[in-house]
């Protein structure tokens, strides 16, 4: 029996998988903030804030979204982890705490790189909760 998902239990998920490359030619990519807009319908870019120009612990960014039945908004993260070609993590602020955490693990093996992408919602309030109040029966396909 599958449950359902809620909110309030920040629901997360992770996906790894290998990949044949280095980690030092897949960090140059998953360590550049715009790279995903390359490939998202709804992510559009973002911009480094408060002086920063580079990843770093503590660093914030800008990210710039456009969904068709949402429509656009933007969102600020701040990096809580960063540990060169291994690590690499952002909280999105919310109210009441992060609204989401997102991050990526790379590992070193013989085929490759074992990358795995995760993200847990919550427990700051987001965009998610607006849509979720609205249509509370609707709460586990919104957040899926």
């Amino acid at each position: 029996m599958n449950k359902e998902l809620r909110y309030s239990e920040s629901p997360s998920t992770e996906v790894s998988r290998t990949i044949p490359a280095s980690p030092e030619v897949l960090w140059e990519l998953l360590s550049d903030i715009n790279l995903p807009a390359r490939f998202s319908t709804e992510f559009k870019g973002a911009e480094w804030l408060d002086g920063a120009s580079a990843p770093a612990v503590g660093a914030r960014f800008r990210g710039t979204n456009e969904h068709p039945h949402i429509g656009n908004w933007t969102s600020e993260s701040t990096l809580t982890v960063f540990e060169p070609q291994q690590h690499i993590e952002w909280q999105v602020e919310g109210g009441g705490g992060p609204a989401a955490t997102w991050g990526f693990r790379l590992e070193a093996t013989t085929d490759g790189t074992v990358v795995t992408q995760y993200c847990t919602l919550g427990p700051g309030r987001s965009g998610l909760n607006a849509a979720i109040e609205n249509r509370p029966d609707k709460e586990h396909k919104i957040i899926a």
